[in-house]
């Protein structure tokens, strides 16, 4: 029996009680105090208890601080659901079993910091925190995404040793609020510091800049060592420029009955004349320091911002930033990285945002929960929209949370922090109330504090929308839904009702070869008023790097990471179900527009070309019209070069002279190029580039490649005439030295993400479409020709197949044609496909490229010549799926390095891919590690592809993208090189 007397922290089971929410935990705060700071990062001793009333046990192991025990080699492993909770107790109520880490190090306080205030701040632990010093209790605190600081200047003596113990409970009744689609974890995520200032301190600090110069800084001061003393004062610098004190309310303070001997309040203004504006294409940044001084001048703290004048405001349906009218570029974002899972450094996150400006992004969703402070400090200087999200998401228990009052301090105590923590960024010009929580009186309460406290930035909240998008309640200032379909959002726009914007919060799922559409949205987006945009879901895969040889997560001393993608040998991505865990939600947390490297997914060039700045706006005779499709900037920031391509293999270039645009102008420019009178197809490109060093981008990094089509394809002029002999086998199948599997049909790919969830893959599966039987109907023979009749018996109907092989001047054409039943009404393509010999290695294509592009995804890659190896065309999305596909190619050639192989022409535009894999071989496999590359080449020519949508969470592609019933029709020539 364990006779140690109870823990008060322990007695209170804090990890069961929604109503506290905290205990001796300091009020947040804006006021910067990292400068002489004491970090105590580094290796801690580490326990890992049961339950966090089991005793701690005789040995110690380590643990690195910050990060998540559960990357760091416990038998406590990463575990993945999306919406149902990890464990059966419904709310309150946590299960016994209740994973406890315990870390403990000795500290050093310097004696330096005799006579001040010392305090200890804890950057995010998950998700109960239990603070000891000595063995004497602290403090508590709930949150895993925001710091809790703790005074603990009558604990420890400076100049001495102490012992901190923090304790982290993994499940709690907060867990219940922290519901979201990521990976559970726990541990502490974020830096731990030790700091010091004077008694007399800024409590807190609140700026506010507006557009027209007006700067207003509230300052609230406190004395730790009781009331405050006589003839103190505050003061202040912008740039270097003295801020004046703000009289009037000194006046009125002093009369008022508010004023207390503990609290005090003074203001600083300034009139900044030629205003330079902050926003997210010129975010503009001035310098603040704030002083508090003794009554002899003396400074007892100080705190310094970086300031941005901007305003946000609501008028009509309008969103506005400084009076414009924004589009809303955007993206969600986790804190996560593939080996320290919820710990990101300021590198980390400054990738991040340099990515998402580089391909055209301008904000960020924190979803579901403020993330690292640094990020906001980075997304003031490099330019972006930040809807700042509380950490709140109850999505299993939605419903009984939002109206219990159980929870109700819980949902202001966070939201309130979050504000407390972020209001002096000018780059959060939302805040989010939580995600996927149902709609309740909890959430008005917390939209009622947000309000009185910040009236400048409207509020908003998902689930407010359950009233209607017209009149979201008191919760939202904006209609925010998620994945609605885009005839809904237009409805909406168009039904004379519409009385606030309309952001999407989420939309366009990235889960896989995903994003279709996306460029249709924009389009309906940009033409209609009351649409402003939205937030794609998401930014990262979120693999974790994994060792195959025993499956645990590679950690912060892990193998590294490889290019493009592909996780390092030995090692694979893993998603839900790889740590053992049964219950999990899969490859659904395998949903960004990165790879858990960072490396782009295909979907980033496709947007980074619908957020062109400059666009080429349409083609005359003499030239074509370019436009400027920014808010606030102008073209000078950007160079250009023109390029001509054209059909017959000819490239041309030549120096663009950009116009002096506004944003929102359009201008005449001449042709660069005289084009030749013939040749066929002419494709004019300006590439667009940064014409100097940009803090997101070095001089001559792409910005965009806007493309428009001068001249049309001839219509080809095959000559049918019998020339040559053509060699089928006994079943008419093409025979040809070098293919190792003759042109056959096919109707089927590897299912993408969305085809599984979207309920395509099994209704293929249940027609047949993977392995159809072949039978052949007839053969018929004459010279130099050979007409084949086959019949593909499907569970959903016959397909009959037509293919006319006719040998011509040293080659083949290859006519075809396959008649879908009406059951057959919604298949994955219709095309054909063949294998090569081994040594093919290099593709080189006329058409759209040089990424990936899908029939509802090709709005990113332009037409022109382009040349790839054929290893680097297939795109490794986290689970094996269809991919590696170029759409609109008119012509392509496979060789080998001593220049031998194929060539192939197309009819027409089509949808082409060429991989080392068969689409059983992507389909019968969960990891990248497990599939074998073929010697030669899978090649497809599809005469119909159906889009990629996004139905794995959201709407499908659209009907004009899928693949009817009915006779389709294709032709393509084959040579030898």
């Amino acid at each position: 029996m364990n006779d140690a007397p109870l823990d008060p922290l322990t007695a209170l089971r804090p990890w069961a009680a929604p109503e506290v929410t905290s205990w001796r935990r300091l009020p947040m705060n804006a006021v910067d105090r990292r400068p002489g700071a004491v970090p105590l990062d580094g290796d801690w001793h580490f326990q890992l208890l049961p339950a966090p009333d089991a005793p701690l046990g005789e040995v110690w192991s380590s643990s690195y601080v910050p990060g998540a025990w559960t990357m760091q080699g416990t038998d406590d492993l990463p575990r993945y659901l999306n919406i149902r909770m990890p464990f059966a107790e419904f709310p309150p109520d946590v299960p016994a079993a209740n994973p406890t880490g315990v870390y403990e190090r000795g500290v050093d306080v310097p004696a330096e910091w005799a006579g001040r205030r010392i305090v200890l701040q804890v950057g995010a632990a998950e998700s109960v925190l239990l603070v000891h010093v000595d063995g004497r209790p602290v403090g508590i605190s709930k949150d895993s995404h925001l710091a809790a600081e703790f005074d603990l200047t009558g604990l420890v003596r400076p100049g001495e040793r102490a012992t901190v113990r923090l304790t982290v409970v993994k499940w709690s009744d907060a867990s219940h609020i922290e519901d979201q689609d990521q990976w559970w974890h726990g541990g502490i995520t974020r830096s731990v510091l030790l700091y010091a200032v004077d008694p007399l301190h800024l409590a807190d600090v609140t700026v506010r800049a507006r557009r027209d110069g007006d700067l207003l800084v509230e300052c609230r001061v406190r004395d730790a060592g009781g009331p405050l003393p006589e003839g103190w004062y505050v003061s202040g610098e912008l740039d270097g420029q003295p801020l004046t004190q703000d009289a009037e309310f000194d006046r009125a303070n002093a009369e008022d009955e508010r004023v207390s001997d503990f609290l005090g309040e003074a203001r600083l203004r300034a009139a900044v004349a030629d205003v330079r504006t902050w926003n997210a294409e010129t975010p503009e940044l001035y310098d603040l320091t704030v002083r508090l001084h003794r009554a002899d001048g003396t400074v007892a703290d100080t705190s310094r911002h970086r300031v941005g004048f901007r305003d946000v405001e609501i008028v009509g349906r309008d969103l506005l930033v400084n009076g414009e009218r924004v589009f809303i570029r955007g993206v969600n974002r986790h804190d996560f990285h593939p080996l320290t899972g919820r710990t990101v450094t300021y590198d980390d996150m400054r990738a991040d945002l340099v990515l998402l400006k580089r391909f055209g992004f301008n904000a960020i969703r924190t979803a579901h929960y403020p993330n690292d402070p640094a990020l906001y400090d980075l997304a003031d200087e490099l330019g972006f929209y930040v809807v700042d999200e509380a950490d709140i998401e109850s999505h299993d228990h939605a419903h009984e949370i939002a109206d219990d009052p159980r929870y109700l301090g819980a949902f202001v105590d966070r939201v309130a922090r979050m504000v407390l923590r972020d209001k002096n960024h000018p780059s959060v010009i939302i805040w989010s109330l939580g995600n996927e929580s149902d709609y309740g009186a909890n959430h008005d309460a917390a939209a009622g504090w947000v309000r009185r406290h910040d009236p400048t930035r409207p509020v908003q909240y998902e689930g407010a929308a359950k009233r209607g998008w017209a009149d979201p309640g008191l919760a939202s200032d904006i209609a925010c839904p998620m994945y609605a379909p885009l005839e809904e959002c237009l409805a909406h726009a168009l039904s004379g009702t519409q009385t606030k914007p309309l952001v999407q919060c989420e939309y366009s799922h990235a889960m896989g070869n995903s994003n279709g559409t996306l460029a249709d949205h924009w389009a309906a987006i940009e033409a209609t008023p009351g649409l402003q945009g939205g937030f794609i879901w998401e930014f990262w895969d979120h693999g974790i790097l994994q060792r195959v040889n025993d499956g645990r997560p590679a950690g912060r001393g892990g193998a590294g990471l490889h290019d493009n993608g592909v996780a390092a040998p030995g090692h694979r991505w893993a998603y839900g179900g790889d740590f053992g865990e049964t219950d999990h939600d899969g490859a659904f947390i395998a949903d960004g527009v990165v790879f858990p490297d960072r490396t782009p997914k295909p979907v980033m060039f496709e947007h980074r070309e619908i957020a062109a700045p400059v666009r080429i706006e349409a083609f005359r005779h003499e030239g074509v019209v370019l436009g400027n499709h920014q808010h606030f900037r102008g073209l000078e920031w950007l160079s250009g070069e023109w390029e001509l391509s054209l059909a017959e293999g000819t490239t041309l270039t030549a120096p663009a002279e950009l116009p002096v645009l506004r944003p929102g102008e359009t201008a005449a420019v001449p042709l660069p190029f005289v084009v030749p009178e013939d040749g066929g197809e002419a494709w004019l490109t300006l590439r667009v580039t940064t014409a100097g060093d940009e803090p997101w981008a070095p001089r001559g990094t792409v910005v965009c490649l806007p493309q428009v089509r001068l001249r049309a394809a001839c219509p080809p002029a095959h000559t049918r005439v019998p020339d040559g002999t053509v060699e089928v086998d006994e079943d008419g199948l093409l025979v040809h030295p070098l293919l190792t599997s003759a042109p056959t049909l096919s109707l089927w790919r590897a299912p993408t993400d969305n085809d599984v969830l979207g309920g395509m893959a099994d209704r293929w599966r249940d027609w047949g479409l993977e392995a159809p039987t072949r039978e052949v109907v007839s053969v018929r023979r004459s010279p130099g020709r050979v007409a084949v009749v086959s019949d593909y018996l499907c569970a959903g109907g016959t397909v009959r197949h037509e293919q006319v092989l006719t040998a011509v001047d040293g080659g083949l054409i290859v006519d075809e044609s396959a008649e879908l039943p009406e059951a057959l009404h919604d298949v994955a393509r219709v095309g054909t496909v063949f294998e090569t010999v081994a040594g093919l290695n290099l593709l080189e294509w006329f058409g759209q490229g040089p990424w990936e592009s899908y029939p509802d995804r090709a709005a990113g890659a332009p037409v022109g010549h382009h040349r790839l190896p054929v290893d680097e065309l297939f795109t490794p999305y986290l689970r094996p799926q269809e991919s590696g596909g170029r759409h609109g190619v008119r012509r392509f050639t496979l060789s080998a390095p001593d220049t031998t192989g194929l060539a192939v022409r197309l009819d027409r535009a089509r949808q082409v891919s060429v991989t080392r894999h068969r689409a059983a071989d992507l389909a019968d496999v969960a990891h990248h590690d497990e599939l074998v590359p073929r010697a030669g080449c899978v090649v497809h020519i599809d005469a119909a592809h159906r889009g990629l949508g996004t139905a794995s969470c959201g709407p499908d592609t659209f009907a004009s993208y899928l693949v009817a019933a009915g006779v389709h029709r294709w032709s393509w020539t084959l040579r030898v090189l």
